[in-house]
């Protein structure tokens, strides 16, 4: 199969398209032919893109793990998929991904792809999608009527995050760059704040979605309700201005979830959740894709069609 790889360590510049073997379905997973990847910029820098879970080198290694394609071919144990699904998915971050013609992945991790929008518009989904589910009513728990503000609410992630909170009846506040003011009221903030004036416009936070981190994630503490809490995808909240702001804090790593990416597909169906692309490449431009997303400041996601791909 073609697939985009990598040898060594490195940025953009180290992908390559070639030959490389096509992977079989083992027990309880399934082979995908795949349509449509998308990327995330910073996973080339990912410590599981380089090693597997035993911390041995897995080069050359394959990069993306979202996607919609086909299912060609299912292992034994396969029950709540079949060969001729079209689904969607998040894959697991510590084997090969979707930069290729066909990946398999564990049958748990994937879902049927939502009906009313294209493959290209499915695999921007699931990475994004499950992070924002997972920060506002896994880690968060999110509830009706609390402040919830977006730390970086334009993005790959912001975007759902944002509708989310919205769609759980929070009062959402987004924290953009200046041209995307607009862009963040559009998807449903009740309050936009840019970069240079968040921490003074905002007050009494319940939760904080923090996408961003570093001196932004700094200035933020002043904004937060006691008893709030700080969800970050970035880093871990310092514990000890935790403790002086009463506030909780919490890092985590979005996860697989298969039951998840059916919420979301059904989201979707029902037009309460919109799906934004910020590009598209196809997969002999897989190196271009990750060098634009570095740039920064995308809205929605870059894709990669892979092949035969609806958009």
């Amino acid at each position: 199969m073609q697939a985009v790889c990598l040898h060594a360590r490195g940025g953009p510049e180290r992908l390559e398209l070639e030959q490389a073997p096509t992977p079989t379905a083992g027990d309880g997973e399934v082979l995908v032919r795949v349509r449509a990847a998308a990327i995330t910029p910073g996973e080339l820098s990912w410590e599981s893109t380089w090693r597997d879970r035993d911390g041995k080198d897995r080069l050359p290694s394959i990069p993306s793990h979202e996607f919609c394609g086909e299912i060609t071919q299912a292992g034994a144990d396969v029950t709540h998929c079949a060969v001729g699904d079209i689904v969607y998915s998040l894959s697991d971050f510590w084997r090969n991904g979707a930069a290729a013609e066909y990946i398999a992945v564990n049958a748990e991790e994937v879902a049927p792809k939502p009906a009313s929008i294209d493959d290209v518009h499915a695999a921007a989904i699931p990475l994004s999608g499950l992070t924002a589910l997972q920060a506002l009513y896994d880690h968060a728990v999110m509830s009706p009527d609390q402040h919830v503000v977006i730390l970086g609410a334009s993005g790959g992630v912001g975007t759902f995050a944002v509708q989310l909170a919205q769609l759980g009846q929070a009062h959402v506040g987004a924290v953009t760059t200046a041209q995307d003011v607009e862009y963040a009221a559009e998807l449903g903030a009740n309050q936009v704040a840019t970069y240079d004036d968040f921490d003074r416009m905002f007050k009494d936070v319940d939760v904080l979605v923090d996408l961003v981190g570093g001196e932004l994630l700094a200035r933020a503490w002043r904004m937060m309700r006691r008893g709030g809490i700080i969800v970050s995808t970035v880093e871990q909240p310092a514990q000890e201005l935790c403790e002086r702001h009463d506030v909780r804090g919490e890092f985590f790593v979005v996860k697989p979830n298969w039951h998840q990416l059916t919420e979301l597909a059904a989201l979707v169906d029902d037009d309460q959740l919109e799906v934004f692309v910020a590009k598209v490449f196809p997969l002999s431009q897989t190196r271009d894709a990750y060098e634009l997303g570095l740039k920064g400041h995308i809205r929605g996601k870059i894709v990669l069609k892979v092949a035969d791909a609806t958009a």
